[in-house]
């Protein structure tokens, strides 16, 4: 992937086991948990390139947020910042290789910063 695109797409939902049989059904999504990502079942579409996770509904979290690539978590939000955004999420580490942020853009929207890669 490069700076910009979209790696994935994060649900909210209050009962994973419910959620994963709802978008398995409804969409034919292949739902899963991944060994060292237990509580995150992660979703791919048919197209085997759309994706994303599942993830615990909380309340700073109760809308879908999309995850887009960056070069740099730092100099993203340093550029956000000046720009007019705030931080969500400040970053963290997913993997040795990879970690994760989230930004709230002008209009109150969450944007999360993904970096590196997994695996």
């Amino acid at each position: 992937m490069a700076h910009g695109d979209i790696t994935h797409i994060d649900i909210p939902v209050s009962d994973l086991g419910a959620a994963s049989a709802f978008y398995s059904k409804l969409f034919g999504w292949n739902i899963a948990e991944m060994p060292g990502f237990e509580g995150y079942p992660m979703w791919q579409a048919p197209n085997g390139i759309s994706g994303g996770g599942l993830a615990p509904r909380d309340d700073g979290f109760t809308q879908p947020r999309s995850y887009v690539e960056v070069d740099s978590i730092d100099d993203t939000i340093a550029a956000a910042k000046a720009a007019g955004a705030t931080v969500a999420a400040e970053k963290q580490p997913i993997t040795d290789t990879s970690a994760w942020a989230v930004i709230v853009d002008p209009d109150g929207n969450h944007i999360g910063l993904f970096e590196g890669v997994v695996g």
